[in-house]
């Protein structure tokens, strides 16, 4: 089972609001995931991210991959995705 650790949308029309999960990569986009590991709030100045970096670097380890943008996000927080 490839896993990868994307974004997940649950915010309100125009007012976007995601989390950070870790899913099997054929699951759609808003379905089944295996962890939460996050949040992403792009509508607060700065955008806000948490991260729960120990279960991030777990699963990194494990061979999640991060898609370009949750990548983009760990970078920020200052966790090396390798992927």
């Amino acid at each position: 089972m490839a896993t990868k650790i994307r974004l997940t949308r649950i915010g309100a029309k125009g007012k976007p609001f995601y989390r950070i999960v870790v899913a099997n990569s054929e699951s759609p986009r808003d379905g089944k995931f295996l962890e939460i590991v996050g949040t992403y709030d792009p509508n607060q100045e700065p955008a806000a991210i948490t991260v729960e970096e120990g279960r991030v670097a777990e699963w990194l380890a494990k061979g999640a991959k991060p898609t370009l943008t949750v990548s983009q996000l760990l970078q920020k927080k200052g966790i090396a995705a390798k992927g």
